[in-house]
């Protein structure tokens, strides 16, 4: 990884540039899966990630308030951590309820199982390390706060298969989800398997 990265909460100070983060590869990995001309879905990727970025902050969706600093992200749910060099934030992830695609996929077992998800680093700074930082640097963060188990989801079958390089079998696998050969994936992790010394 490269040194000058430091994994940090989520804060106020850098909420535009997580929002570039998502604006920039949100794009790419819809151009990846050879859907890049889904515009519509593109927006809707990207404002989604927006509004969770928002409600880890606990800026009232729609209003642009942020609540007191001892209770942002709480009632939501939801917690991000970023990846920042000196100059800019270069990755993200987040932690919160599981989402709609998790909860059809496992007919509601895992729905009171928190998700990871929001992991994007910028093209420039991937294949080094920094997704795999920021998903220890969750795992400990959810250890602290007593949290056993994280699920995630997958329909993009380029993180698919580094899905199941990491994580390996999935939990579930939604035949067909979104189409003929597009599958959707879900894993069930144990947080202790990602946090150092464990």
């Amino acid at each position: 990884m490269i040194e000058d990265i430091v994994i940090a909460p989520l804060t106020p100070e850098v909420r535009e540039e997580a929002y570039r983060v998502f604006e920039r590869t949100i794009p790419e990995a819809f151009a990846g899966e050879g859907l890049g001309h889904l515009m519509v879905e593109i927006r809707e990727e990207i404002a989604g990630k927006v509004r969770l970025v928002d409600a880890a902050l606990g800026i009232a969706s729609g209003l642009g308030t942020l609540q007191p600093k001892s209770q942002a992200g709480e009632g939501t749910g939801v917690f991000m951590l970023v990846a920042k060099t000196a100059r800019k934030v270069v990755g993200t992830i987040s932690y919160g309820p599981c989402g709609k695609e998790i909860r059809e996929c496992t007919r509601h077992v895992l729905d009171d199982v928190g998700e990871l998800g929001s992991l994007y680093v910028l093209p420039a700074y991937q294949g080094q390390g920094i997704g795999a930082a920021l998903i220890q640097a969750m795992a400990e963060a959810l250890r602290e706060r007593g949290i056993r188990q994280f699920c995630l989801d997958s329909g993009y079958k380029t993180a698919q298969q580094k899905w199941l390089r990491k994580f390996g079998k999935p939990y579930a696998v939604a035949k067909d989800y979104w189409g003929p050969g597009q599958d959707h994936m879900v894993w069930l992790c144990q947080v202790g398997d990602f946090v150092s010394g464990q």
